[in-house]
């Protein structure tokens, strides 16, 4: 077992308006995350936010598979009903031909309502949508002409090109019961960031499901994702890093507003001792590196499967010096006992 790394976003920092630095920093991240050893890097998608939440994850993931050579790349996630399913089947395709098949397809079902509206999606609908993607996509990816008549889509009857040179995977991400009974059912597995019990709660719909249609549930790739803050002491990784963590949250309660919104990027505001109260015990495994694995560990061996982990271990707010001795910390003190 191994431990990923993400979640990538291209935001920038509170006051700033170099995306060119946060991009530049995106890929080097990612570099860097191939050269100490991580197994996978994710990115992650949202659309009109002030401090430019990463909009285009197949273009990016396009320039990480050109800046790398071994790491996997993820979406985590592509917000798939704001995307016309024969796009999203070309782009997977073709970020899988530049990657030589190290691209992974994260889809999840957005929540936003300003970025449905303004790409003329309908949230109502959302749940048929990814119910028909996940339809059309592996036949788009077969090369070979296919229609698809549904309540959300039509196709005429077409071929997609290019094919892939083999399978793209597919995970579902979200915490809602029917989009996991829906990844038993039509992706290879999910991308989860829901806390611990209630992930323990996602294994036995995902475990029951796939008795239910007779899959073996050992078939299906399961990630878990969570914030790890590597420290002496719990308390020295909250003083070091939990000002970044609260306003990676705080953003995303920010991001309706921030679509009407000009300037730079603010701040977030002061966090309530409710609020941090809330983000502590939700959010993030913090302290030694031997109790970050301990967690981890005790994780996998509740949820009786093979459970991977990535560390959402970039805060856009981390300058790039500190952002790298996160990741080492990481790297050298917590994958090797995975």
């Amino acid at each position: 077992m191994s431990l990923g790394f993400g979640l990538l976003t291209g935001q920038i920092r509170p006051g700033e308006d170099d995306w060119q630095r946060a991009y530049d920093e995106t890929i080097a991240v990612a570099r860097e995350a191939e050269r100490l050893g991580f197994s996978s890097v994710w990115t992650s998608e949202h659309h009109f936010v002030d401090d430019g939440y990463m909009p285009s994850l197949a273009v990016v993931s396009g320039a990480l598979a050109a800046a790398t050579s071994t790491i996997e790349i993820g979406t985590g996630v592509i917000l798939a009903p704001l995307h016309h399913p024969l796009r999203l089947a070309e782009d997977a395709a073709t970020v899988s031909l530049l990657s030589h098949g190290r691209f992974t397809l994260g889809l999840g079902l957005g929540w936003v309502d300003i970025e449905f509206e303004a790409f003329g999606a309908d949230i109502s609908r959302r749940g048929r949508a990814m119910e028909e993607i996940l339809q059309i996509l592996p036949r788009a990816w077969s090369g070979e002409p296919f229609r698809h008549e549904g309540s959300v889509y039509s196709l005429p009857e077409l071929a997609v090109r290019p094919k892939p040179s083999g399978h793209i995977p597919i995970l579902i991400g979200g915490g809602a019961e029917p989009a996991i009974r829906r990844a038993a059912r039509l992706a290879d597995g999910i991308f989860s960031n829901a806390p611990a019990h209630r992930f323990l709660e996602q294994v036995e719909w995902l475990r029951d499901e796939c008795e239910k249609i007779g899959r073996d549930l050992s078939e299906m790739r399961i990630v878990h994702y969570s914030v790890m803050l590597p420290a002496a002491s719990s308390e020295q990784a909250w003083e070091r890093y939990g000002d970044h963590l609260w306003h990676m949250r705080w953003k995303y309660s920010d991001m309706a507003a921030s679509a009407r919104r000009s300037g730079p990027p603010p701040a977030a505001p002061a966090p309530t001792d409710e609020q941090l109260s809330k983000v502590a015990s939700r959010e993030a495994i913090a302290g030694s590196a031997e109790v970050i694995v301990e967690k981890l560990l005790d994780v996998r061996q509740r949820a009786g499967v093979d459970v991977e982990f990535v560390a959402r271990g970039y805060f856009s707010t981390l300058e790039y010096g500190a952002q790298l001795e996160l990741m080492q910390q990481l790297a050298e003190e917590v994958a090797p006992h995975l």
